[in-house]
């Protein structure tokens, strides 16, 4: 059904129920999964902030998304980890679009109203944006 799986991933609870879905609609079908990590400003301040050395903010990424990869190779689905820069809402969608993705798989903190308005919600504004089917897991 899938050609083309997008999903965004950061390690987070909500992510991995996201990555959980992907998996379950991947696996024993023709699909390949695109794992999206997306690295914005903040994000990258905070990792300098833990980390002193571009070496150790490496390796944190790398331990995020290590349970991810171990995941999708032990259902055997055929994957692929991106790391890109920028906003995440827009840098999903646009990665999406670049390889004519089928769906964007992302996961959802469960904001309430106020918080939405107040932070925005990187799942709302990629369903907003995206030209494929967009699946929010909460």
């Amino acid at each position: 059904m899938f050609k083309q799986i997008v999903v965004a991933a950061d390690g987070s609870e909500h992510s991995m129920k996201a990555v959980e879905k992907t998996i379950e609609l991947a696996k024993d079908r023709d699909t390949k999964v695109f794992v999206v990590y997306v690295v914005d400003g903040s994000t990258s301040k905070a990792d300098v902030l833990d980390s002193w050395d571009s070496l150790g903010i490496s390796e944190k990424r790398n331990k995020r998304l290590a349970a991810i990869e171990q995941q999708a190779k032990g259902e055997n689905i055929n994957y692929e980890v991106k790391i890109i820069r920028g906003e995440p809402a827009y840098a999903i969608v646009q990665f999406a679009h670049s390889i004519e993705a089928d769906l964007i798989v992302i996961g959802s903190r469960g904001l309430n109203q106020l918080q939405q308005l107040v932070l925005g919600s990187v799942s709302h504004k990629v369903m907003k944006r995206a030209t494929c089917p967009v699946l929010i897991m909460r």
